[in-house]
């Protein structure tokens, strides 16, 4: 009896039916090529999408006190920073975590000078191509009754495009972090807000307690920049005020102990770059695009680990889980893990002061309650700059 086996001839891309991507290395903090995408371009148009034109000239600078005066008289008067920090928070199947975020991120808000003046975004503000027409129902609606700015980065799902003859990648997020003369966007409906006016999709904010330097890491799989703005980020590490604390903010993590996306190698090259080429370490590094929260520490100058944290949590429905505990070493970089937190949703407050800089998560389970111990960091504020930035260790 002849066999009914059928043999395949191989797919033009290499891959086998059935095939899925390789498991993450278990403790590692780091995604390197081909452990991620089966096809960057079959399944999801994934490539490297063209940057919209900045509003101005670089180095694309915007002055929280010049753009709202009555957060600088505030910040002044409590001698104090204080701010919310969130990312991934579009709830584009279940909007209910999304909610629950920001509601706990209302709850903290008074008309104290000590209350968080600010929020910033790490990126996926809407999914999943961030279209213009789902900032109501992820943007607008669920922070109607969050009343300071939300400034932003874009992430990858910001910038992703399924439909080339319908939107140009990034669109959305234009339409509202980027209008040159800010108005209301009658899309917002009955949750209006008025639009900000960020100089470019790359960007600095500048504050009397820190200077952010607000990196846009493309749609690729482990972020993507080119030359251009690799310069752009040497520079503003270079110019960045000596006597305020560096934070340097992406969407795509350098590090994390994640089973599903992990961190990037191709991000840390760009900050090893900038270090190495000025001697400036970041006080403090922010990043996203993984569904969960994780602190993680490196040792990059002699004074002090720098605190790398993920704060990826903000809304959307489905967490990615940690595959490693507090205190593990990756073996591939040497990064720790402080701490994970892939069974509830949040936000960071961060306060910062002339001394330190001081982290609050909240974390927030399924049934929308906080969880009792809040976790929290701190790091001093001081300038981090190296005697010799060719001995930086490969991040």
């Amino acid at each position: 009896m002849p066999s009914r086996t059928r043999k395949h001839a191989p797919q033009p891309n290499g891959l086998q039916p059935g095939e899925v991507r390789p498991r993450l290395k278990p403790k590692n903090s780091q995604a390197h090529p081909g452990v991620n995408p089966l096809s960057p371009i079959n399944h999801r148009n994934t490539g490297y999408q063209p940057l919209p034109k900045p509003l101005g000239p670089p180095p694309y600078h915007y002055s929280l006190t010049d753009q709202f005066p009555t957060i600088g008289t505030n910040i002044q008067n409590a001698n104090k920073m204080v701010f919310h920090v969130m990312g991934d928070t579009g709830g584009v199947q279940d909007g209910e975590f999304q909610n629950n975020v920001a509601e706990q991120m209302i709850a903290q808000l008074s008309n104290q000078a000590t209350s968080p003046q600010f929020c910033y975004h790490v990126g996926d503000v809407v999914y999943f191509t961030g279209a213009h027409d789902d900032y109501y129902s992820q943007f607008y609606e669920p922070y109607s009754h969050y009343t300071p700015p939300i400034l932003a980065i874009p992430g990858n799902h910001d910038g992703e495009v399924d439909d080339p003859t319908a939107q140009t990648s990034l669109d959305g997020w234009v339409d509202y972090f980027m209008q040159a003369t800010p108005d209301v966007d009658p899309i917002s409906k009955d949750a209006p807000r008025v639009g900000l006016n960020l100089p470019n999709v790359y960007w600095s904010l500048l504050t009397p307690f820190a200077t952010f330097v607000g990196l846009y890491t493309n749609v690729p799989e482990g972020g993507s920049i080119d030359s251009v703005q690799q310069q752009w980020v040497t520079n503003e590490f270079a110019t960045a005020a000596k006597d305020l604390p560096l934070i340097f903010a992406l969407h795509h993590p350098i590090y994390s102990f994640d089973v599903y996306h992990s961190g990037s190698s191709k991000m840390a090259d760009v900050l090893e770059n900038a270090i190495r080429d000025t001697g400036r370490v970041p006080n403090l590094v922010l990043t996203g695009h993984v569904h969960d929260f994780q602190h993680i520490e490196q040792n990059i100058a002699p004074d002090g680990p720098t605190p790398f944290i993920v704060c990826g949590n903000g809304g959307y429905h489905n967490l990615h889980a940690i595959h490693s505990q507090a205190g593990d070493e990756a073996p591939d970089t040497h990064a720790v893990l402080k701490y994970g937190q892939d069974k509830a949703w949040g936000f960071l407050t961060l306060t910062i002061d002339k001394e330190k800089i001081v982290g609050v998560s909240t974390e927030i389970d399924r049934s929308g309650n906080v969880t009792e111990e809040a976790y929290t960091f701190e790091y001093p504020t001081g300038p981090v700059i190296l005697d010799n930035p060719k001995s930086v260790p490969t991040l």
